[in-house]
């Protein structure tokens, strides 16, 4: 079985993550999103603690379509979620995996669910000339989001902003800058934020 080909920004410039406290309700409405519009991508999976998160992507009018679709028929179950008609490419690079050394500053924003981070992370590369270091989500996290932002200190402290305003209410957890990151500090994060990881460096 191939696997899925890596959103691509050229044909799907629309972005949405819907977050389900069940599993099974999520499943139900993934289905739906499926059958209400054509959407280029989906992708749905469980993450910690129990939550099931589905991705989507395509042109924004069948993106927000699908969303609507699965928001119908969550039961109840959506914890969150996000829906970016335009999505900034660094999100989608940070989705995949990818990664932007550090420079002078660090900037985290902290949320209580995977959707308003990936919010989050658009907003500050946005709204300010910095880079995504990192964008995680979930899974050893118990549930929470987590995005990294790098640049000058005063770009940084703008994005930090922007992003810690655009987490949905009741989700926010936490925001920091952190002006001249120590080189050893910025060492344990090249190559991620994991600890077991990082223990094996």
């Amino acid at each position: 079985m191939q696997p899925a080909p890596p959103i691509s920004l050229s044909i799907s410039p629309a972005l949405a993550l819907l977050e389900f406290e069940s599993i099974a309700a999520g499943y139900l409405a993934a289905d739906a999103m499926t059958k209400r519009a054509p959407i280029a991508r989906i992708v749905a999976g469980t993450v910690q603690p129990g939550r099931l998160l589905v991705l989507l992507s395509g042109g924004v009018a069948e993106v927000e379509e699908a969303a609507a679709a699965g928001r119908e028929i969550s039961a109840g179950s959506l914890l969150d979620e996000v829906f970016l008609p335009a999505v900034h490419p660094g999100v989608v690079a940070g989705l995949l995996g990818e990664r932007h050394p550090i420079a002078d500053a660090l900037g985290i924003v902290e949320s209580h669910s995977a959707a308003s981070a990936i919010h989050a992370g658009d907003a500050g590369l946005k709204g300010a000339e910095v880079a995504l270091v990192e964008l995680r989500l979930s899974d050893g996290l118990a549930g929470k989001g987590i995005c990294f932002f790098t640049g000058t200190v005063s770009a940084v402290e703008v994005a930090v902003e922007i992003a810690s305003a655009a987490v949905s209410p009741g989700h926010f957890l936490h925001a920091v800058v952190i002006p001249q990151l120590s080189p050893e500090i910025a060492a344990t994060l090249h190559t991620g934020s994991n600890f077991s990881q990082n223990l094996q460096e």
